[in-house]
Order: C-alpha cells, then structure tokens, then sequence
C-alpha cells in the first residue's frame, strides 16, 4: 500500500486506534543528527492514512534514552506504516543514531493495569473505571441473555453452569477488543477529568 491509496472502510467498532511506544537509546555526540532523522520520519509517517500523530520526548536533559509515541487509526493503518519502505529507509538511515530497546502498543483500557511509569498520566481513579466497564458491560450483558433467552426458550434454567461459561467466553472477548475501546475512546474527557 503506498501512502496516497485510501484505506478500505472497516465497521467502525472494529476500528481501533493503536497507540506504539518506543524507547530508543541515543547517541549523545549526534542530537542535532538524531533530531533531523526523528523530524523526518513524522514527516515520513504524516504521509499515511491513518496517521493520527506521534511525540518524542527525553527522560531529562542529560539522558540517552528518548521516547516516542506514535497512533494510528486502526491495526491496517498502523501495518501500512510498519510494513513500508519508506520507514524501512528511514530506520535504515538512523541505525547508527538509535538502537531500540523497548516497544509497547496499547488500545485502550489495558494501560489500566500497567504499573505507573514515572511522568505518565494517573489512571482514572477506580470508581470511574468501574462505571465505564459496568457501561459497556450492562447493555451486552442484558442483550445477550434476552437473545439467547429467545433463541434456545428455558436455556438459562436448563444450565446454569453452560450459560454462565458460554456466556462469559462470548462476552469477555467482545467486550476488551470491541466495547471498552470504544467506551473509553467517547468517555475519554471526563476519564482524565
């Protein structure tokens, strides 16, 4: 895929942004190098679909380990960007800049069980969370029971144990890739209130 060809439309609840983290160790006696290879691949990266920003940061004025973030809209999007030769060059180009020494993604609510990194953000306090999961989980949880109770008449009666396993393995996997991104993508404001 090149840069100027549209992505196709996925359904928007499997549209999930993607957030990467990279920590990168830089050669000190090379910033103002590494400053103009890191400028070129936002450059590079704003020329994607999908692309949605980054950010480089240092720990301090003194250290050699700098931290980027970079989103994209979707996994597609993200894999267009990844999977292309112009940040294959440009990675290229930068290896005797930069070595990587950790890379993270997240889509949402599982930074919630991550433990505080120094300078982050605080995670919405516990009771805000709850609410959002209960949110997301109330309307499933009700549709689903009333679906299945109208499909298969007397199920939830018949067997207590195969519903609430058949029930769970249905409902958890919906719910971390499907509804608590998108609850927490439109909750996003007063999450960090």
């Amino acid at each position: 895929m090149t840069p100027q060809e549209p992505l196709q439309e996925a359904p928007r609840a499997l549209r999930v942004p993607i957030t990467v983290s990279i920590t990168r160790r830089v050669d000190g006696t090379r910033l103002p190098e590494v400053t103009r290879w890191v400028q070129a691949g936002v450059n590079l990266a704003n020329r994607y679909e999908g692309f949605l920003g980054s950010g480089w940061v240092r720990a301090n004025a003194h250290s050699d380990e700098w931290h980027m973030l970079y989103r994209f809209a979707d996994a597609e999007a993200l894999e267009a960007w990844e999977a292309s030769d112009d940040r294959a060059d440009w990675l290229y180009e930068g290896r005797e800049l930069v070595e990587v020494s950790r890379v993270e993604r997240r889509t949402g609510i599982e930074g919630w069980f991550d433990e505080p990194q120094p300078g982050a953000p605080a995670a919405p306090p516990r009771w805000k969370q709850a609410v959002t999961i209960w949110l997301g989980f109330f309307p499933l949880s009700l549709a689903f029971t009333y679906l299945t109770g109208w499909l298969i008449p007397g199920w939830h009666a018949l067997w207590p144990l195969a519903t609430v396993l058949i029930t769970t393995l249905c409902l958890t996997p919906t719910m971390t890739y499907l509804l608590l991104p998108f609850v927490t993508r439109v909750l996003q404001p007063w999450l960090r209130r």
